[in-house]
């Protein structure tokens, strides 16, 4: 893939492009976005463009700089490697390209270590910060970077990016994949991937099936099985609310083709007749309440028990 064809991010594209062909390209970037919108692509890419290279493999003179295995951080000195490695003159050429991975994992030590080389680096070095929280880089850093925000991709950009890379998808997965993707690529990947995501989709609307069914028993068993899904609370919590959207939207007017969970359009046919505006909107808010309780590291498994007898209650 060459940088013109990376899809999506077309005015990053074209301003570092511009950037490149005036040799004005500043030394040092901040690339900011969710994971799995395409920080790591726009970044390889770059590389590439400023080396002058046509094909995407491995160079010297390109230098992926990852977080040590088993650490959770980016300390100190990890970034006096890191320096150490940016003061080698290249080898192939006349430039060196220098990606940082997870870049908003720095301490503040290492970032007011760093600060020296991000404001000076040696010539002809371009420094590219990939970053998911910028409010976790320290403003004497952001100051000395050209801050390059993506954003996340529109429907049509996500179908490009399905029909090239998942070409056996029908449309009806399509659909879906689009509708929980939220334009990140990474997260439609995944969604695609990983089973994790077709059991949550599995059991969250096997809970509010059963919802009005069940007794304390069987609830405890569906909280055992969220909580085992506990680092994925995101998921299963849009799971929840997409099925309660569907449900209200063919509950007003029947319209078939808003629904985003088209592949489960009977169960949502038959929520629509278990649950009243009432409820459905009371297990909203909370839906959105359990969201803020995770957010606040609460107990999941405590936390998703309160969450399912209330929707039980409501």
């Amino acid at each position: 893939m060459n940088f013109e064809s990376i899809i999506g991010h077309n005015s990053i594209k074209n301003q570092i492009s511009k950037s490149i062909e005036s040799d004005r390209l500043s030394h040092a970037h901040l690339l900011v976005g969710e994971d799995g919108i395409g920080k790591s692509i726009v970044a390889k890419n770059i590389g590439l463009k400023v080396l002058g290279k046509n094909q995407d493999r491995q160079y010297v003179d390109l230098v992926e700089w990852r977080i040590e295995k088993n650490k959770s951080t980016i300390g100190v000195n990890s970034i006096r490697a890191l320096i150490e490695e940016i003061n080698k003159k290249p080898y192939e050429g006349v430039r060196k390209v220098i990606i940082i991975y997870n870049a908003h994992k720095m301490t503040v030590q290492a970032q007011n270590a760093f600060l020296k080389t991000i404001e000076e680096p040696p010539k002809n070095v371009i420094i590219l910060l990939l970053c998911e929280n910028l409010e976790v880089i320290l403003d004497t850093i952001k100051s000395r970077c050209q801050i390059h925000k993506l954003k996340n991709l529109n429907v049509d950009e996500m179908k490009e990016f399905l029909k090239i890379n998942y070409y056996d998808l029908s449309l009806e997965e399509i659909r879906v994949v689009i509708a929980f993707s939220d334009g990140i690529p990474g997260k439609a990947e995944k969604f695609i991937q990983d089973n994790n995501f077709k059991d949550i989709r599995n059991i969250t609307l096997e809970i509010l099936l059963n919802l009005n069914k069940v007794g304390t028993e069987e609830l405890i068993k569906y909280e055992k099985k969220l909580s085992n899904q506990k680092e994925n609370f995101e998921e299963i919590l849009t799971a929840f609310l997409s099925y309660i959207r569907d449900t209200i939207i063919y509950k007003e007017i029947e319209e078939e083709d808003l629904i985003l969970n088209i592949d489960k359009l009977l169960s949502i046919k038959e929520l629509a007749n278990i649950f009243s505006f009432i409820k459905l909107n009371g297990i909203i808010s909370i839906i959105n309440d359990t969201r803020e309780n995770l957010v606040r590291n609460v107990n999941p498994g405590l936390t998703f028990e309160v969450m399912l007898f209330k929707m039980q209650e409501v």
